[in-house]
């Protein structure tokens, strides 16, 4: 995931890895767009893990941020569609410009 999302390749955005943000740490977050990608494996299964997630979640939209929950199996199965997902929340730099008057 970070050889996909690392040097401006997604849309142009940067993004950091394992970025600390308040007392939690994103997985990958895009700070231009306050969105922050998190990889959830099977530890994120259990009632005390799915508690931690909802309270994470809470503090970071209540700072603006954007969350999107991607599964392990979704990047090593479909990392093209995870991607595509993220890209979709990114517009392009193209779409960014106004176009001159």
């Amino acid at each position: 995931m970070w050889s996909r999302l690392r040097k401006k390749q997604l849309n142009g955005y940067g993004f950091r890895r394992q970025h600390p943000i308040g007392p939690f740490i994103a997985d990958f977050a895009c700070i231009a767009k306050k969105l922050v990608i998190e990889i959830d494996g099977a530890t994120h299964s259990t009632d005390k893990e799915i508690t931690h997630d909802q309270r994470r979640t809470a503090f970071l939209e209540d700072k603006g941020w954007q969350i999107l929950r991607i599964t392990n199996p979704e990047v090593y199965e479909n990392l093209d569609g995870v991607l595509e997902a993220i890209a979709a929340i990114l517009p392009p730099p193209s779409a960014l410009l106004t176009p001159p008057p």
